[in-house]
């Protein structure tokens, strides 16, 4: 947003020099990106007399003009009476008139930045030497217009300089739009100015007609009065909707060049006195306006009614707006209509329909608020950057929707001899009640770090036109402050201490160390836990990355999930970023095809963040019934390239499945599997089992609680997103993970006398699962007096045959004697008795 300081200056003194004003806006109210001086671009032009116009001798379409400059321009040719000659074609020069020179050696402002600006000269045209010339709105960089030449309309002595005349010796402040998002009344002038008073130490009075929240607009006398109704069908779209008929309106005549030159200065196109109207108060007072054409708003209704409805639209409406685009509008987007035809596109740009034109002789004139989420994505949906979406989706009051539409009936009444024709329609339903913050000077100074008294917290906010009611109260003196319509921001009494600390300057706190010990902070338990994780697993070879949680939902397909089950942003960054992920998977196997075009043939990538879905939600206990659930997650993704795939033993699963257990081990947790073809997946997880082939995963277990899944990665999803065949991941809940964290040591010494190891081999029935055989195996060392581990080390089946299999080495520790071959040949023939009972199995 563009500031004028002359502008500015009409509402407030500004008694510090621009470089220091800028200074003090940055520290206290909204960063600065650029300060531009406009007097350059005007200088050498003056405003001059007409005082002879006579035919071109060799050209009908040109005027020899002799033009009084009071004689302050130096360097130029004269007649004898002092005048300067001029050619000029415009249709609208005549003697008398006071219009705009550009002499020769200056620039036309239109090109000041350009990179061949033309610079003026004295020169011949058809026989008559021109000095300079007598410039349009176009010329002057003010307007389009170029069908004449500017009348200047205000009193001006010849000779006067026509930056000075119209206040162009001007610096315009380009505002950084973002940092007051949240500050709808700093994108009007007027609460513009407020600021600046208040950051200088003065006290600021907003115009009476922007206080008139309830103004009356009589009928002339003598109308034909105009049947207007307006309907808001959901509350939640428009908190006010107010719309005024004005009949006998001139829509052909131009604004005030004045009003002109202040609305293109700060990137305002003119363009018609009643479209310069709205966007003259829109800058003023931050509340966007609109006009339609009543006749053509009647063509248009099914009944020839003056009939305004403000609704959602519907899937698959079309609009054609003013820029000449034609639009699919979509379900959340909000529409004014009249009656069942929609006519604009609420709160962003009017639609062609209605527009106004030189031929409009009565207007509708609208004034409102809209809900700023749904304009949000109306914004970025259809890219509509417009100065008007830009002020509605920072969300005005609905207070100041009557003084503005009253001071737009008046000004248009001035300019265009525009008269109402029927009353303000409006549908507030709701008064608006101002909301009150009880303020003791201990909690402010206690919150700023700094000592305030009552009454400079009083004069202080009073600054900015709160209103300060001091009460005494048995334990402190006390300040009931009442918050006016334009700021809706404030709430609490922390709000307040944060206008009192910004507007007297934070720099002017004195810093003070706080009496308290230096003494570091303990991690929490959980914080441990994702450091030990985070160790545990780069140790392992596997390399941690952080990806958005903001995902294409393209990206969710791609990995079998729905789109439906994620949250969307209502404003997302961009399209690419529009779903918050409901695993963190997805965002890991979209970053391995592209390391593997790097380069990089075999490696594991891990994530710990957070996930949501619409399956998870748990009530607040507040305002909301319900609320997302953050599940923090880790996740692992194991792949290797296919030209690569033969230096690797074993399956993607137990590669994937070799990091857990090395994790688990770490933490001190024991984990059980269970094939995801039999087990029972809760909802929480049912989001995450379709990118896992089903008979190569398993659920993953601490006792009886399930963490999450593992297993390999589909052929579905390798072939969305260009994966080799060995892949394979999981993801589990890191808060579970933690929370099955054995608190005892499992730490054993080495034993001093040398163990044994023995490979098993147990032919079993084809269909039976390895956890089972493992399982088995692990209850029979767990009776024997032996430490003992397990490793698997191959599973082998004939295509043909209806047995596979298992080899499993066995690692044998005695930490009191060595241990013989019969105890280890014992054990052996223990394990193949069980498996025979159990899974009838046969020692190979």
């Amino acid at each position: 947003m563009i500031i004028s300081l002359n502008w500015l200056k009409q509402f407030v003194a500004v008694d510090v020099p621009v470089d220091e004003l800028v200074t003090l806006i940055g520290a206290r109210l909204v960063e600065v990106e650029e300060v531009v001086s406009l007097a350059d671009k005007y200088k050498g032009a003056v405003i001059v007399k007409v005082v002879r116009e006579q035919p071109h001798p060799s050209a009908d379409k040109l005027h020899v003009v002799h033009i009084d400059d009071g004689g302050v321009t130096p360097g130029v040719t004269r007649l004898a009476d002092g005048l300067v000659e001029v050619v000029c074609g415009a249709p609208n020069v005549r003697a008398g008139i006071t219009a705009v020179w550009l002499p020769p050696g200056a620039t036309v402002p239109s090109t000041f930045s350009d990179a061949g600006p033309i610079i003026l000269e004295a020169r011949p045209l058809r026989g008559v030497v021109s000095n300079g010339m007598l410039a349009s709105a176009r010329e002057l960089g003010v307007g389009e217009e170029h069908d004449g030449i500017v009348e200047v309309e205000i009193e001006a002595t010849p000779g006067t300089g026509f930056a000075h005349a119209y206040a162009l010796d001007d610096y315009l402040i380009d505002i950084e739009n973002k940092s007051l998002t949240h500050r709808p009344d700093c994108f009007g002038l007027i609460g513009f100015a407020r600021e600046i008073a208040a950051i200088q130490g003065k006290a600021f009075t907003t115009p009476e007609w922007l206080l008139a929240t309830t103004p009356q607009i009589p009928l002339p006398d003598g109308i034909t009065p105009v049947a207007v109704t307006a309907t808001v069908a959901d509350p939640n779209v428009s908190a006010r909707y107010q719309v005024i008929a004005l009949d006998g309106v001139d829509a052909a005549k131009a604004s005030p060049f004045a009003m002109q030159t202040w609305l293109a200065r700060v990137g305002i196109r003119p363009i018609s006195a009643v479209v310069d109207v709205t966007n003259y108060l829109m800058y003023l007072t931050g509340q966007p306006l609109h006009a339609f054409d009543l006749d053509k708003v009647l063509a248009v209704h099914p009944e020839h009614k003056a009939e305004i409805i403000v609704r959602e639209s519907r899937q698959g409406e079309t609009l054609e707006l003013l820029d000449g685009r034609t639009i699919t509008l979509a379900d959340d987007d909000i529409v004014i209509c009249a009656g069942s035809v929609p006519i604009a596109l609420a709160g962003a740009m009017g639609g062609a329909s209605t527009e106004i034109d030189s031929s409009t002789k009565r207007v509708l004139l609208e004034s409102a608020t809209f809900d700023l989420f749904r304009l949000r994505t109306t914004q970025m949906r259809h890219g509509i950057f417009s100065e008007a979406i830009t002020r509605f989706t920072k969300g005005q009051s609905a207070v100041q929707t009557a003084p503005v539409l009253a001071s737009a009936v008046a000004l248009l009444s001035d300019l265009t001899g525009a008269a109402p024709v029927s009353d303000i329609v409006d549908t507030l339903a709701v008064p608006f009640e101002p909301s009150t913050v009880a303020v003791e000077a201990q909690q402010i100074s206690a919150i700023l770090g700094a000592p305030y008294s009552l009454e400079a917290i009083a004069e202080t906010l009073r600054r900015v036109e709160f209103a300060v009611e001091q009460r005494q109260l048995q334990t402190a003196d006390q300040l009931l402050v009442t918050v006016p319509y334009w700021r809706a921001d404030i709430h609490i009494i922390e709000d307040i201490a944060e206008e009192i600390g910004r507007i007297n300057g934070f720099d002017d706190i004195t810093p003070e160390l706080p009496l308290r010990p230096f003494a570091a902070v303990m991690p929490s338990v959980f914080e441990q836990t994702r450091s030990r994780v985070r160790r545990s697993l780069v140790r392992g070879g596997a390399n941690e990355v952080l990806t958005y949680n903001f995902i294409p939902g393209q990206l969710l397909e791609k990995a079998g999930e729905t789109t439906e089950q994620a949250y969307r942003l209502v404003n997302s960054l961009s399209p690419e970023l529009a779903c918050l992920r409901t695993s963190l998977l997805p965002s890991l196997l979209s970053r391995v095809h592209a390391n593997h075009k790097l380069g990089y043939g075999a490696f594991a990538l891990f994530e710990m963040n957070k996930t949501h879905s619409r399956l998870e939600t748990e009530s607040d206990g507040r305002t909301l019934p319900a609320l997302p659930v953050e599940r923090p997650m880790l996740a692992l993704v194991l792949s290797v390239e296919d030209k690569l795939a033969g230096r690797y033993d074993g399956a993607p699963y137990y590669q994937a499945k070799q990091y857990l257990d090395m994790l688990a081990a770490s933490l001190s947790v024991s984990l059980r599997y269970e094939p995801l073809v039999s087990a029972a997946v809760p909802s929480w997880l049912k989001l995450r089992d379709s990118v896992y082939e089903p008979k190569r995963a398993a659920m993953v277990y601490a006792g009886d609680v399930p963490l999450g899944l593992i297993g390999e990665v589909n052929g579905r999803v390798r072939s969305a997103m260009k994966l080799p065949q060995v892949i394979a991941g999981f993801e589990i809940d890191l808060a579970l993970l933690d929370a099955a964290r054995s608190t005892d040591s499992s730490y054993t010494p080495l034993g001093r006398y040398q163990g044994t190891t023995r490979d098993v081999s147990l032919r079993v029935p084809a269909g039976t699962p390895y956890a089972d055989v493992l399982t088995t195996v692990q209850a029979v060392l767990a009776a024997t007096a032996f430490g003992s581990s397990v490793e698997p080390q191959s599973i082998y089946q004939k295509p043909e045959d209806k047995l596979k299999t298992i080899t499993l080495r066995i690692a044998l520790a005695d930490p009191q004697a060595t241990i013989k071959a019969e105890a280890a040949n014992d054990v052996v023939a223990r394990i193949a008795e069980t498996a025979k009972e159990k899974l009838r199995a046969e020692l190979v």
